[in-house]
């Protein structure tokens, strides 16, 4: 991909919609000489609209156009540098990237940084600051549009099959990530930043002008991302950089191939060199470097909770060492709940799920995995799950027919399958479905339904990331004790659904779980978050709750100026009321 150059002089510009498609426009036409914007910006952005999902039915001309571009990621390996203000490196670090659902398949090598690299990457991200976030703001969003255009138009086969490949995404799950919900992630940011510039303060005082302006944050931000969703890696390491600021990137090594595709795409959409660094390397040697560096002034994160609580550890032991209080934001694990009243509609319950358990094999962060279940609904809806757990098709990510397909390598293997052990030797547990895992080609686990007698059972309280979902019948009668148990019964408060007609009793239920879920879903499943319709993020220990997505996410990344601009000279220091007269 030939990288497009960014200047003050010429930037390379979105396509200007036609007058017809002139609604719903962000912005207001105001007058602004300066290039940074203290008010509204003087131009209007296009308007902002979710990306239609593809089908990829059968004979659909999408459909063979992915099938064109997984022919030709296979039989390829794809050599990945770190890049580093804008120079590729290739240290000779090399690490391998094998496809999980056939693991003797290698699909990437990639070139680990040392410390020295990564100090490197954090001077040249430095050195690119200052002029990136005094550029004007329509030509940082400029690169944004053309962005996610690349992703929907050029690159979207490319960034489809990267992801189906390298993280064993089915063709739906891998269209609504690494398609959909990354090309949202840009273009909806644009309209939080303008939705931000355009806040200033309401009142002024005779001959007074108040203002706001919304600078980047002073230093660098270390974007540290998982591999379970292509979007995320994306918009943790580019979303800031439109406010002005500059990344470290470490992608995850699971979605080293897709997280690579988004680089190259981010630099031929325009982004300047030293801006958004990529930097693969050992979290330790990633994790130690950055947080040790004066100039870190935030860490947005998604992945463990353990992980997140060392680096907020490491930044309280170095927080002497800081130039500013670094800002810590991040998204961790979760134990989702599926909550059933006795009045919940049956299929639709089964049906919800099934899809949020079991989809890309419960590897979401929100994928439910405890289930509370009354007992007069339970023999219905415990024969729709087994059957339908039964009719799910695992296999290849690129099989069209896959309903689910492997877990992302064999340490999740390994871990999943310890559970499942346990699940078979524990008195207190039943596996209904599933049960098994199989790693002689890929690293699959059967989805696995599991009813305890224990609602405390370890399996109800830990989070496992994988296909296994255990359920507790609870007597009707038993209804208020059954919320309590579901807001006490996990440390994360991520996502929670609520299956229930009657509204009285709904009502009181969310007073009562109110604090149990970042994300809160009525008669629908816990996954599915849509970028500008349900913001997402959790809190306790899933995460800061800082919502991306959403407009207040974009305020992470500014540090305001107030400015306050007298318009006529003072003629004494004194005030009436020291005037003897």
């Amino acid at each position: 991909m030939q990288a497009l150059r960014f200047s003050r002089q010429a930037v390379t510009l979105a396509r200007r919609p036609p007058a017809s498609e002139w609604v719903g426009y962000i912005g207001v036409y105001t007058l602004c000489c300066n290039h940074r914007f203290y008010s509204s910006p003087a131009v209007i952005v296009p308007s902002m609209r979710n990306e239609p999902q593809l089908n990829f039915a059968p004979g659909s001309p999408e459909r063979e156009d992915l099938k064109k571009a997984l022919a030709k990621f296979n039989g390829h390996i794809e050599d990945i540098p770190c890049v580093v203000g804008g120079n590729e490196i290739f240290t000779g670090n090399i690490q391998k990237r094998e496809c999980p659902y056939d693991k003797e398949r290698v699909i990437a090598k990639y070139h680990y940084a040392d410390k020295g690299l990564i100090q490197e990457a954090i001077q040249c991200a430095l050195k690119a600051r200052e002029e990136w976030d005094n550029s004007p703001f329509e030509h940082r969003a400029a690169v944004f549009l053309r962005a996610a255009d690349l992703l929907s138009t050029k690159y979207r086969f490319d960034i489809l099959a990267a992801t189906i490949i390298g993280q064993g995404k089915t063709v739906h799950q891998a269209e609504i990530d690494a398609t959909c919900e990354l090309i949202d992630f840009y273009r909806f940011a644009i309209q939080g930043a303008m939705e931000i510039y355009q806040t200033q303060p309401p009142l002024h005082s005779t001959n007074v002008w108040n203002r706001l302006e919304y600078r980047g944050l002073e230093g660098f931000i270390a974007s540290i991302t998982p591999f379970n969703f292509t979007a995320i890696g994306g918009n943790l390491a580019a979303t800031p950089t439109l406010m002005g600021n500059v990344t470290l990137w470490k992608p995850s090594d699971t979605a080293i191939l897709s997280n690579w595709v988004v680089f190259k795409v981010l630099q031929e959409a325009g982004i300047p060199d030293g801006v958004i660094n990529f930097v693969p390397a050992h979290g330790l040697d990633f994790g130690n470097t950055v947080t040790s560096s004066p100039d870190l002034t935030a860490i947005s994160f998604t992945g463990s909770t353990k992980t997140f609580k060392h680096l907020w550890k490491q930044v309280g032991t170095n927080i002497d060492n800081y130039k500013t209080f670094p800002r810590m934001v991040g998204e961790c694990g979760g134990k989702n709940y599926h909550l059933i009243h006795e009045t919940a509609d049956v299929e639709s319950v089964i049906n919800g799920s099934i899809r949020s358990g079991f989809e890309y094999s419960g590897q979401k962060c929100s994928a439910m995995s405890r289930m509370y279940v009354p007992e007069s609904l339970w023999p219905q809806i415990k024969e729709g799950l087994i059957t339908g757990v039964k009719d799910i098709r695992v296999g290849p990510g690129e099989d069209f027919t896959s309903f689910t397909s492997s877990v992302i390598d064999a340490n999740s293997f390994k871990k999943i399958s310890g559970y499942l052990e346990y699940a078979k030797s524990n008195s207190e547990l039943t596996i209904l479905a599933g049960g098994n895992g199989d790693d002689s080609v890929g690293y699959f686990i059967e989805p696995t339904i599991i009813q305890t007698t224990n609602p405390n059972n370890r399996l109800m309280e830990e989070e496992i990331f994988g296909p296994v979902v255990t359920i507790y019948v609870y007597p009707n009668n038993k209804w208020n004790e059954t919320l309590e148990l579901v807001n006490n019964t996990s440390p994360y408060s991520l996502t929670g659904s609520i299956y229930i007609r009657d509204r009285y009793i709904l009502d009181e239920a969310m007073r009562i779980l109110r604090n149990s879920a970042g994300n809160m879903y009525i008669n629908d499943k816990s996954t599915g978050s849509v970028v500008g319709q349900q913001p997402f993020g959790g809190s306790a220990m899933s995460g800061t709750n800082d919502k991306t997505g959403g407009t207040s996410y974009m305020l992470k990344w500014v540090s305001p100026l107030s400015i306050k601009e007298t318009t006529v000279p003072l003629t004494t220091f004194g005030y009436p009321s020291v005037d003897e007269n």
